[in-house]
């Protein structure tokens, strides 16, 4: 089994230590063995699908402690990957169908429904076109943002309540990961989650807990909303770990998003705007980056992506995020959508 999170610490000859790690894990280790401090020895425990391992060598204890999240993860050769922004190529904005377009390829659609959410749904919603300073702005990525929150809740059952919506220098370090933390609070098994994110992306070498030669992450501000943050696929990856349900649907509008595979699990899908090394790209004939424009605004709330009509009406809408991702892979013009898709059949919001 590949590990979610690992991490040694090594210290000094003492009777006890106080070490941090990710409030993630923090949670993880108080839920299994209801303590957060260990003694000398290995401390085994399941919690659900994770198995965890905390292993103290010599005299002595460990007390771990959450680590803050507006503390930023060591990383390095971090590059940063620029939204590119401008004016579209020829044939930008012409929708040419689901099956159609410079990237065919096979569809990852099947036509068959799979199994509905049976409690709550539940979203975090992230476009950041200002960031700190000028010099990073974007233009389109708040209107993906809002473009999502206006599929989820007039056409597939979202109450805004249960949306957590953070734009623009809103969401920060800290923002983010305490609205996933509220999100995974509440979710309970059978409750559908959907997260979000347009905006810039780094790649680079993070201390994130995976063994991944390149780490990719989302780019927010940080907590004083002076400079730009880095939120690894790491960190991510082990902030959604515990959560109780296993019907997540990540999309990523951004550049290096083919990295955030490591997302991927039973009934989970990651959509992508592009590949792992590629560059995202907002256009100002879309008002919108490429791939949300194809999989939400063209894909959903136009209904153009409703390849299989599922519910015999074309009047309704009932797009699937799978046939919302082939219409955008079919359609998108310089960006190269990737998926992960682990749900069984068709995925209905």
């Amino acid at each position: 089994m590949e590990a979610v999170w690992e991490q040694t610490f090594v210290v000094g000859l003492s009777e006890s230590h106080t070490l941090e790690v990710p409030q993630p894990m923090l949670r993880l280790m108080l839920s299994a063995f209801s303590t957060t401090t260990f003694p000398s020895g290995t401390h085994e425990a399941s919690l659900g699908a994770n198995q965890l391992t905390v292993q103290v060598s010599g005299e002595g204890s460990v007390a771990f402690v959450g680590r803050p999240w507006s503390v930023p993860l060591p990383a390095s050769n971090v590059r940063l990957g620029i939204k590119v922004s401008g004016n579209a190529p020829k044939g930008a904005g012409v929708p040419k169908g689901a099956s159609a377009g410079k990237r065919t390829g096979a569809v990852t659609a099947t036509g068959v429904l799979g199994k509905s959410a049976s409690g709550e749904k539940y979203a975090i919603v992230i476009g950041i076109s200002d960031y700190p300073g000028t010099s990073m702005d974007l233009q389109y990525s708040d209107d993906d943002a809002a473009d999502v929150v206006t599929a989820l809740t007039t056409l597939y059952g979202y109450k805004t309540a249960n949306i957590y919506v953070l734009e623009n220098l809103d969401a920060t370090r800290s923002g983010v990961m305490n609205a996933i933390a509220a999100v995974g609070a509440k979710a309970a098994s059978g409750d559908e989650v959907l997260f979000f994110y347009s905006g810039h992306g780094g790649i680079g070498m993070a201390a994130d807990g995976d063994t991944e030669v390149a780490d990719v992450s989302i780019v927010v501000s940080s907590d004083d909303m002076t400079t730009l943050a880095y939120i690894w696929d790491g960190e991510l990856t082990l902030a959604f770990a515990d959560y109780r349900t296993d019907r997540i649907v990540f999309a990523f509008d951004s550049c290096f998003a083919g990295g955030m595979t490591n997302l991927k699990a039973k009934g989970r899908i990651v959509a992508m705007a592009t590949t792992e090394t590629a560059y995202a790209y907002e256009w100002d004939a879309l008002q919108n980056g490429e791939f949300a424009y194809y999989f939400v605004d063209r894909g959903m709330l136009a209904n153009l992506a409703d390849k299989y009509d599922n519910d015999r009406n074309p009047s309704t809408h009932d797009v699937t995020v799978e046939e919302a991702y082939d219409f955008a892979k079919a359609n998108c013009i310089r960006d190269a959508p990737t998926i992960s898709d682990s749900f069984t059949n068709d995925l209905l919001l």
